[in-house]
């Protein structure tokens, strides 16, 4: 784990190839499954991201906000090796969440993947809100409040690699 101001970084050595682990990572439909926030419930439109400009949609629950919807645009891709996103709210149940509808937080999402081998990937996963408004870096506090989702988020990345990975 590592981090600067309004960055945050984890990264795991994962023994999996990086494309299936990019596979995994460029289908939003796994994205729960990847989840360690426990804040993902379905992708609704589940379609693999192809590129810079994709857009993926996803219902989201937490206690605060209670049901929402976030429209991640794919704004990095890089096939096998990166993937990031830029949120922004589509559907509040909420009603002092609605007028944020339709305005970026500017915050990202993504994920590195660099080959050690052919069988062994090192992968960062990194929550980005340098560009944020000054409310979300002191709600998420800079990133920090991700540390442990993302930790949780790689080693569940690993294990739904591992079937994938046996012959």
């Amino acid at each position: 784990m590592s981090e600067t101001t309004n960055v945050v970084e984890v990264t795991r050595r994962i023994p999996a190839p990086a494309p299936r682990l990019f596979a995994l990572l460029a289908d939003p439909a796994r994205h729960p499954e990847l989840d360690g926030s426990g804040m993902l419930r379905r992708a609704l439109d589940p379609q693999p991201v192809r590129g810079v400009g994709d857009v993926f949609v996803m219902a989201m629950h937490n206690d605060e906000m209670g049901e929402y919807e976030m429209t991640n645009h794919v704004v990095e891709y890089e096939p096998g090796r990166r993937i990031v996103w830029e949120p922004v709210l589509s559907a509040a149940s909420r009603e002092e969440d609605v007028a944020a509808i339709g305005d970026s937080a500017h915050q990202r999402w993504g994920y590195t993947l660099v080959p050690e081998s052919q069988e062994i990937t090192i992968v960062t996963e990194t929550f980005d809100c340098t560009e944020s408004p000054e409310w979300l870096k002191k709600a998420v506090r800079g990133g920090q409040r991700w540390l442990d989702s993302m930790t949780a988020s790689l080693e569940r990345l690993e294990a739904l690699a591992a079937p994938l990975h046996e012959p």
